[in-house]
């Protein structure tokens, strides 16, 4: 059997130096390498007349040289230019290259070739872009479809097309095992995984492409189907689950907030108050945009539990959130004689040691906390309810594993990423799911611009002027550092420049995932306390503290973002009572790009944001496949294959339904992927 955990610097024509740069691509082995899809596709096929050609066309052409190269040397940017006139039977075409003197020796008059390229028709003479060419009797370059790789700096097509040419010699003669049951491949009609694996790579004609990424798109989400039910099962035990009091009233802490809850969160509150009265393990996905008071909603529900004899916890992804969190459910609860406590990995051992004998013994209602709950020695009296914060930034595992601290205790996860429900659906299917789809009546609505280059001066004056009157802003950056692979400002460039140059004289600061733990604590409580003025920051602000006197977020380099993305960090403004303003630093001159800006700029629902960026953009890190520890998409996407999506959440059902730990034999592949995944066995 082939070892295809082989490391990629010892596969042939690779080596230590191109193996750092495919490392880059997350290419670390034969796996990676057999698995690195095409990002699109060339018919270099079929060649048309040069008469035939249309202006700015990627066209393939086969003529005879006419002509010797001719060599003009020019002054400006110490260039030299390479020019070859081809013939066919229609017309003649100018070839043009530059800097390259090896071709001069190339080609002689009276040679058949082909070229590839992109057509450009000036003054009645048609010319073709530094082309790729083949001799003839030769087809490396042109006469075949010819797949494009998503690429780094230094890495070019040709040589990634070869390398990948010998990983699959390499699992030509000692074949793939088949990843797939027989019987699913049957009845979906679906090629085996080295026809597969094969064909996405080098198809010969494009019904082989289809065939290809029909049955790898296939695999990849029942695998996620069957991973994810699979893990229902393993997490979510068959006794029943706690039925809460009903005297424990919801309407004590509504009716003694400072503020009334929308419509939409009243109804939410009662799907919950329902499912936690009922006796069955409520398993609830919360989604609601940023801001729209999902914190109101789980204070809520924790009353409930506390006053039906049971505690509460809530796992927050950073040390900011949970401690924001406390101070709201201290705010909220300590009238109702509710004792909320916070356990984070920065706090002394004594204090830690002391909460957690003071959990152990009942005397905290509700523990706030970040993954430091997850640790063994967290053992709670009488665990009810558990509330994840951010459930993209959790595993199913996590919330299994915090689960188990309580005898089935009701689960809330609760996310400010809004998924498009048909999707929420599928990829929550082991949860029922409560949208908040309408925001407090108080929350202004973010005004976004979208910004260039010759703007800016004029947005240094404007975020002054602002500052002067007392707010607060932030900068965000897609980089911390600067880097020769990627044009983009780094928060390390840009606290430079702001600090020296321009706002020497207010309160710059600047924060990023690299620092520690402490320091970016203390900057952010700097900036909550109005101690900063600017703060210039990664994403690492994207699940963050509430400042309701920032009114101004700055995102540099817009169009590096996902739109899911942009609008969780403008949402990290307009949280007080001062007009607020996002404003979008766009050089990205793609059709693309200026489509997604204008999405920004056109609405603040982050429903129709997500179906967008769905579309746009492909799934990609869209729902934190990453670290939910589930089949990461390298050829899916969510938006286009759905109906297959679909198909395969029936069947996946199916599966399960019939065969919960994948035990009978003709399951046994899907068994294999479930435990190669997390390395554990199935069984409970």
């Amino acid at each position: 059997m082939i070892d295809l955990t082989q490391d990629i610097q010892y596969v042939k024509g690779v080596g230590p130096n191109r193996a750092i740069l495919l490392r880059k691509l997350g290419i670390n082995n034969l796996e990676d390498l057999i698995t690195y899809y095409p990002r699109n596709y060339e018919d270099r096929g079929k060649p048309i007349s040069i008469i035939d050609a249309q202006d700015e066309e990627e066209v393939l052409i086969e003529g005879v040289v006419v002509s010797k190269i001719n060599e003009i040397r020019t002054r400006r940017r110490n260039m030299t230019i390479y020019k070859l006139i081809v013939r066919d039977e229609t017309e003649s075409c100018v070839m043009i290259w530059y800097n390259q003197a090896y071709l001069k020796s190339l080609f002689k008059i009276g040679q058949k070739c082909r070229f590839f390229g992109k057509i450009s028709k000036k003054a009645g003479k048609i010319e073709m872009n530094s082309p790729v060419y083949d001799f003839e009797g030769k087809d490396r370059n042109t006469g075949k479809i010819i797949p494009i790789y998503p690429l780094t700096y230094k890495l070019k097509q040709n040589t990634i097309r070869k390398i990948i040419e010998t990983g699959l010699k390499l699992i030509e003669n000692d074949k793939l095992e088949e990843t797939l049951p027989d019987y699913i491949l049957k009845e979906n009609n679906l090629i085996d995984i080295n026809s597969a694996i094969k064909k996405i790579h080098f198809p010969e004609n494009f019904e082989d492409f289809s065939k290809a990424r029909k049955r790898l798109v296939y695999e990849e989400l029942m695998n996620m189907q069957i991973l994810l039910l699979s893990l229902k099962n393993k997490y979510s035990k068959k006794e029943e689950g706690i039925r809460f009091s009903k005297s424990a009233k919801m309407s004590d802490v509504i009716n003694a907030l400072p503020f009334k809850l929308t419509k939409a969160q009243l109804r939410v509150l009662e799907e919950i108050d329902r499912d936690m009265e009922s006796g069955k393990v409520m398993n609830r996905l919360l989604q609601g945009d940023v801001g729209s008071g999902k914190t109101a909603i789980s204070m809520i529900a924790g009353y409930k539990a506390v006053k039906s004899g049971y505690q509460m916890t809530i796992m927050a992804p950073t040390a900011i959130l949970a401690a924001q969190h406390l101070e709201s459910f201290e705010k909220t609860l300590a009238p109702f004689g509710i004792k909320c406590e916070l356990l984070v990995g920065s706090i002394t051992k004594k204090k830690k040691e002391d909460i957690l004998e003071r959990l152990k013994n009942g005397e905290i209602d509700i523990l706030i906390g970040t993954h430091a709950l997850l640790e063994e020695n967290v053992v709670f009296k009488n665990l009810g309810l558990v509330v994840t914060d951010e459930q993209h930034r959790f595993g199913v595992r996590q919330r299994g594993i915090i689960s188990s601290k309580g005898n089935n205790p009701d689960v809330l996860v609760m996310t400010a990423t809004p998924i498009p429900r048909t999707l929420a659906l599928i990829l929550y299917g082991d949860l029922d799911i409560s949208i908040i789809d309408e925001l407090p009546p108080n929350r202004k609505e973010i005004k976004t611009h979208i910004v260039r280059k010759a703007k800016e001066q004029g947005l240094n004056s404007f975020v002054r002027e602002q500052i002067k009157q007392g707010r607060q802003a932030y900068i965000v950056c897609p980089l911390v550092e600067d880097s020769e692979e990627i044009e983009a400002n780094s928060v390390m460039k840009m606290a430079e420049i702001y600090q020296n140059q321009v706002f020497p004289d207010l309160k710059v600061e600047y924060l990023h995932g690299k620092m520690k733990a402490k320091e970016k604590d203390a900057i952010m409580e700097d900036f909550k306390n109005g101690k900063i003025d600017i703060l210039i920051s990664t994403t690492v602000i994207e699940v963050g503290v509430n400042v309701p006197n920032a009114s101004i977020m700055i995102i540099e380099n817009a169009e590096r973002f996902g739109l899911a993305q942009l609008h969780q960090l403008r949402g990290r403004v307009g949280r007080g009572e001062y007009e607020s303003f996002c404003f979008l630093k766009c050089e990205g001159k793609s059709e693309i790009a200026r489509q997604r800006m204008n999405v920004m700029k056109e609405t603040n629902n982050g429903f129709i944001i997500s179906e967008k960026d769905l579309e746009l953009r492909g799934t990609g890190e869209f729902f934190g496949t990453k670290q939910h520890g589930l089949p990461e998409f390298k050829i899916a996407n969510l938006f286009e294959d759905i109906k297959i999506l679909k198909a395969v959440q029936e069947t996946a059902l199916k599966v399960i339904n019939e065969d919960p730990y994948l035990e009978q034999e003709k399951n046994e592949k899907f068994k294999k992927f479930v435990e190669k995944r997390f390395n554990e066995r199935l069984e409970i």
